[in-house]
């Protein structure tokens, strides 16, 4: 059950081409096209790579010691975001320096709320852009572009999902979660493994622990973390390996899929290098080693 398609040879060499950052689209008659069949989504506040608009923080709090939740006011009026599920955004700020940088960003807000658009940004070390992002103040305004994807869920395609998660990279396997979990003709059951260096360090924990309450049945996380695993409840201490894997979570079949995300150490080690942002690359690590091709795993 491949889940990308590569658009047709006679779309790409009649459609105009839009480069931001590195990433590269294509215009179609039904959209903004990228390289592997995903496309962006018109309607609402964002309405494709070609429109830009400056939204005003609204609020920015600390969540773990390096990560910081901020939210940014949509324009007055707006119907809805105009991103769909899993989508992310292009941040395009002008540093202090005067130098413009691009950054993708996944929001964790609901996609659906016209008013508000949240994001979660780790500040990394030596991270121009994110530590820029970090260190705005409420007022402040960020140039986006958007919304952009190169993945789209449909409804009941795998009867079951696994989301492998570590550090920051939680952003687009919890949209993806909970996208799927509040639409009630969405039977698909999903286990999120998520990884972290401690028990202090998981971004998003208080939202996970409520949905795995809110949904029964429907919903799993479990948590790896390199020390104290004792402190979480449902916790492992170590990290994600292969033994767990073949073991724990469903096994390689067309009724279910496995969703990566994180640091690329991490996801070399679970699947793989990706080649840039929508290429997939090949499928190595843990997951060949127990049997899954390369249609029934995503990289993002």
């Amino acid at each position: 059950m491949p889940l990308l398609v590569l658009p047709p040879t006679s779309l790409l060499l009649a459609a105009g081409a839009l480069s931001v950052g590195g990433l590269i689209f294509y215009k179609s008659r039904s959209g903004y096209v990228c390289p592997l069949g995903g496309r962006t989504f018109c309607g609402g506040a964002f309405s494709g790579p070609f429109r830009s608009i400056d939204l005003p923080l609204e609020s920015i709090v600390q969540e773990t010691h390096d990560t910081s939740r901020l939210v940014f006011t949509l324009p007055p009026g707006s119907k809805s975001t105009g991103l769909s599920l899993s989508s992310f955004v292009i941040a395009t700020p002008t540093l202090k320096d005067g130098k413009r940088q691009i950054r993708p960003y996944t929001p964790i807000s609901d996609l659906s709320d016209p008013t508000k658009i949240e994001f979660l940004i780790k500040n990394m070390p030596n991270g121009h852009v994110s530590s820029y992002m970090t260190s705005l103040k409420p007022g402040d305004k960020v140039p986006f572009r958007g919304g952009i994807s190169s993945f789209s869920w449909k409804q009941n395609n795998f009867k079951s999902i696994t989301l492998l998660g570590a550090g920051s990279g939680i952003t687009p396997l919890y949209q993806l979660a909970t996208g799927i979990l509040k639409d009630d003709a969405d039977s698909t059951k999903i286990k999120l493994v998520y990884g972290n260096k401690t028990p202090n360090d998981i971004p998003l924990k208080r939202e996970l622990d409520q949905l795995k309450k809110d949904f029964p049945g429907r919903f799993e996380v479990e948590y790896f973390v390199n020390n104290d695993a004792e402190k979480v409840p449902n916790a492992r201490q170590g990290q994600i390996n292969a033994s767990y894997l073949q073991n724990e979570i469903p096994g390689p079949s067309e009724d279910t899929c496995v969703f990566v995300s994180g640091p690329p150490p991490f996801v070399q080690s679970i699947c793989g290098d990706k080649r840039g942002p929508f290429f997939q690359g090949n499928l190595t690590g843990h997951l060949k080693d127990i049997g899954y091709s390369k249609s029934q795993v995503y990289k993002f």
